[in-house]
């Protein structure tokens, strides 16, 4: 038999042993979670534009600053995955940040609140029975630069000027609302007063997510967070993502998963679902009426798929509550018709439901093959997930049990404890792998895997063992549809 370290010429008496635990290794990979996100632009912090491990809401405002997209995103990502680990990718913005305001008129005739929501969260401003408009105003940019928000405030005149924190167009998506809830929930501008909102805007530029790639190394991240969807950032993700010399090549065996979000109507975001074809990203499509920005949707989206996931690879991701995101109005919703069209070009979708807004399908936007022709193999996340966590599985298992064999024909006679493995021994080992990942509700039909499973030495290279592992993934009850035929009543 072979040994790994006990040398065959020892002569010195007696007793030797060696530990070997190429047989105990039962363990399964980790999936770490990544954030990529901006942080504000006054941070000074030594993380940004590096890596890194965050293991707190705290650690995450110390870095991006309070409010700041890094934070919110962090945030909301613990809301839903409180025990993951998560790294961030703190991204330093550049262009011109977006600007709004709210005009405040008139006079108070009684006490109250002023509610303003700054992207989906309230600010609650006092206002005295006969106040100034300048007190008004200073009170109410008082009450939004004492919250964590993504803006700052400054006064004069009755004008509260707004200030995105980070440069860049993002900033035009955060929502400025007043009373959103309404008179019925004790929401109502102070008689007298009229307010108005002008939106956010005048934001411009990104982060060249092509110079932040380098920084992400060789670090595997099986949900990775990225909220830009704009045609340059998609592009540079697609191409890091690739089959040929990305993360999902064989070289590199990294795998993972891009997901990110789009706000749009129906035609908007179909328009957009149509120019791309990348089974490695899926693209949330909300409506214009959510009152939360795209990076949150992002990371509650993705928050949710990397818990459920992580659970079972091959469940499906369909009712995940998105905690902390608020629908859009009602009336406002995407229809089911509507949501068709999304998932019939590449959109995932998410609908309004229990009371929650939850994950309806989080399919890619991979649609055509290279013959531009209809292709659904790609369709669902969760067919990507399963064939990494199976990749995965399988690498385990050859490089724990056979790091260091030989490699022999079918039918030689070596002894027994021999390091030798021969095609029908591995064929063996994924046989046994399969079944047990048929038991774990992976895969199915181990019957007809065997039957077109090939495991055979190179012709050309004496060292190579070559593999034909075609696995029937599980898949996911997606539609149950049901013929209702009644009757009156049976003939007896």
């Amino acid at each position: 038999m072979n040994f790994n370290n006990i040398p065959s010429d020892i002569r010195v008496p007696l007793f030797y042993a060696e530990v070997d635990n190429s047989q105990a290794n039962s363990a399964t990979s980790t999936m770490p979670r990544l954030i990529v996100a901006q942080v504000n632009d006054d941070s000074t912090a030594a993380e940004v534009g590096k890596l890194t491990l965050v293991s707190s809401l705290g650690l995450a405002v110390g870095i991006g600053g309070p409010g700041s997209m890094l934070a919110q995103m962090y945030e909301t990502w613990r809301r839903i995955d409180p025990a993951g680990e998560v790294w961030c990718l703190p991204v330093k913005g550049t262009g011109t940040p977006a600007e709004g305001t709210v005009t405040v008129t008139g006079a108070a005739t009684e006490s109250g609140l002023l509610n303003l929501y700054v992207g989906g969260v309230r600010v609650r401003a006092v206002v005295a029975s006969g106040a100034s408009l300048d007190e008004v105003a200073k009170s109410l940019a008082a009450a939004v630069n004492a919250a964590s928000l993504p803006v700052s405030a400054t006064s004069a005149a009755g004008v509260v000027k707004l200030t995105c924190k980070w440069s860049g167009e993002s900033g035009n998506d955060i929502a400025l609302q007043l009373n959103r809830l309404g008179r019925n929930n004790d929401e109502s501008t102070p008689a007298g007063l009229t307010v108005s909102l002008s939106a956010m805007a005048k934001g411009a530029g990104s982060p060249e997510v092509s110079d932040l790639l380098a920084s992400l190394g060789d670090e595997p991240f099986e949900f990775i967070c990225s909220p830009w969807t704009d045609t340059t950032s998609l592009n540079a993700w697609q191409k890091f993502m690739g089959d040929t010399v990305g993360r999902w090549s064989w070289a590199k065996q990294l795998y993972g998963h891009l997901y990110a979000a789009k706000r749009g109507t129906v035609g908007q975001l179909v328009a957009f679902g149509v120019t791309r074809n990348d089974q490695h990203a899926t693209i949330h499509g909300f409506e214009p009426g959510c009152p939360d920005p795209f990076w949150r949707v992002a990371a509650a989206y993705a928050a949710r798929t990397a818990v459920f996931i992580s659970a079972d690879p091959a469940r499906p991701t369909q009712t995940g509550e998105l905690t902390g995101i608020a629908p859009a109005p009602a009336g406002e919703r995407f229809t089911l018709t509507e949501r068709q069209s999304l998932l019939t070009h590449g959109i995932a979708t998410a609908s309004f439901s229990g009371g929650a807004q939850r994950i309806e399908r989080g399919i890619t936007s991979y649609q055509r093959n290279a013959f531009d022709q209809p292709d659904d193999s790609y369709l669902d996340s969760e067919s990507l997930h399963q064939s990494a966590y199976v990749i995965s599985y399988l690498k385990s298992v050859i490089t724990s049990k056979y790091g260091r064999h030989k490699l022999a024909n079918d039918g030689t006679r070596f002894g027994a404890g021999q390091a030798i493995v021969t095609p029908n021994v591995i064929r063996g080992e994924l046989m046994a792998s399969y079944y047990a990942l048929e038991r774990l509700g992976i895969v199915e039909n181990a019957d007809a895997f065997a039957q077109y499973l090939v495991v055979e030495r190179s012709a050309t290279n004496p060292n190579r063992l070559n593999v034909l592992f075609p696995p029937d993934l599980v898949n996911q009850l997606r539609v149950f549809a049901l013929q209702y035929q009644f009757r009156l009543q049976y003939a007896v």
